[in-house]
This record gives structure tokens, C-alpha cells and sequence, in this order.
């Protein structure tokens, strides 16, 4: 198995996907979807908060960092993650009946610290409908998965699982044709096509975000993706927010 390059397999995609689909029950694929999206998301960002926590507590007695001062993730592009929102602690309540309620509030306190994600990530991991159980399984399960990719080489290891997942999510819900996700060699001939390496690009159905993800994976890029007018007027988003 490859894991040289953004296209290789990471090697834990089909696992999240296993224990992803167990948790649909009576649930449509469009709704589950979210629970594992939403998860992968967080795992994501508290990763990348930890590595720079990790990275500044090291450097504390040298050069007098603070690994818990907001200002040295905003200057790195890294959301600030509240203490009560980090994976570890997701993770070690992974097994009590209140996990969804945990979740959704550990998504609330990263949006009210970082507003550019307001209105943004899921906060009904606590309805009743969930099954709690296997909710933990899956949070389980995230927690040993590398999103830095730091074994694997991989240049976006959120995005890669993410287009994995729509693609397996588009399969369930019967919409294999494009209706719904669009086929990678697709989108791939339309990225070199348009050669959105520069400048704004202006995507008012922008959909899943496969353009975006394969845009990214293609080349450097230093373009924008915009994908509504707001954002489009909108020329004062910090560094890193939208740009990659």
C-alpha cells in the first residue's frame, strides 16, 4: 500500500466507514453523514492544536513560549481549542451515557472561541436517536487516527477522508451517478482544466467541496475559494482561513 503521495490510501478509511455504518440503523445515510464528518472534523482541529501545543510547551523554557496563549495558534492559522473541547477529554468520557452532550458541547465552545466557525459544526450528537454506544465506538476510533498523517506523508489527510466518505456516503444513498458527489477522474480533469492556483474563485455550488479538496491536493495553490457572495466581498478573513 502506497503512502507516498495525496493519493495514496491512509489505511484507516475503511474502518471509520465500517463503524460509521453501523451507527446508521434507522438513520439516513444523509444524516449520519454528519455524525462521522463532524467527529473527523474535530479530531482534526484539536490534533492540529495539540501538535502546537505539544511544539510550544517544548519550547517554553528556551524561548519563553506559553502553550496556552491564543496568539501563538493564530499566528500558525490553528483554531484555539478550549481546554474542555480537546480530543483527550472527548475521548476519556468516550464510554458515559452523556458523550453526545459532551460533543455538542465541545462544539459550541470552538465556535464561541473561533467565530469564523460560527453556525458551522453539528450540535445534535445528544438527541435521542443517536445511539450513545456506538457513538463512543466511533469516537474510539477516531482517537487513534493520525489526521496529521505524520506516518503516512499524506499532504491533507481531513480532506482525503472526507472525499472518501462522501464518495461511500454518495453509494449508500443509491446516488453513485453524480447526483450527489461528483467522481474524483471528473473533478480531477475539471481542476486542471480551470488551473485555480491564483487569485478567487467564485463557487456558488460548491456542494461537498471535492473541487476545493482536489484544487488543494493538485498544486501549491494560493488560490481563494469562495463560495457565496458574502464570502466572495468579504476581503478581510485571517490568514489560512480559506486560503491554502
Amino acid at each position: 500500500m502506497s503512502k507516498t503521495n495525496n493519493g495514496a490510501n491512509l489505511g484507516f478509511e475503511n474502518k471509520l466507514w465500517e463503524m460509521a455504518d453501523k451507527m446508521r440503523g434507522h438513520m439516513d445515510s444523509g444524516e449520519y453523514k454528519h455524525v462521522a464528518l463532524g467527529l473527523i472534523f474535530l479530531k482534526y482541529i484539536s490534533d492540529a492544536f495539540q501538535a502546537r501545543h505539544d511544539a510550544l510547551k517544548a519550547a517554553a523554557k528556551s524561548d519563553y513560549t506559553d502553550p496556552e496563549d491564543r496568539d501563538e495558534y493564530a499566528a500558525a492559522n490553528i483554531f484555539w481549542v478550549p481546554k474542555d473541547a480537546r480530543w483527550e477529554k472527548i475521548q476519556a468520557e468516550a464510554k458515559q451515557p452523556t458523550i453526545g452532550k459532551i460533543i455538542d458541547d465541545a462544539m459550541a465552545a470552538i465556535e464561541k472561541e473561533n467565530p469564523i466557525l460560527k453556525g458551522v459544526l453539528p450540535k445534535d450528537y445528544s438527541r435521542p436517536a443517536l445511539d450513545k454506544h456506538r457513538l463512543g465506538e466511533l469516537v474510539d476510533i477516531i482517537g487513534n487516527v493520525d489526521l496529521q498523517a505524520k506516518k503516512s506523508g499524506v499532504k491533507d489527510p481531513l480532506g482525503r477522508v472526507y472525499e472518501y466518505f462522501l464518495k461511500k456516503f454518495a453509494s449508500a444513498e443509491g446516488k453513485g451517478g453524480g447526483e450527489f458527489y461528483t467522481p474524483q477522474c471528473v473533478v480531477q480533469l475539471l481542476v486542471k482544466m480551470i488551473e485555480p492556483y491564483k487569485g478567487r474563485v467564485f463557487d456558488p455550488c460548491c456542494g461537498s467541496g471535492g473541487m476545493f479538496v482536489q484544487s488543494v491536493s493538485s498544486k501549491n495553490t494560493a488560490a481563494v475559494w469562495v463560495t457565496s457572495p458574502s464570502m466572495a466581498r468579504n476581503q478581510t478573513r485571517p490568514p489560512g482561513s480559506w486560503r491554502r
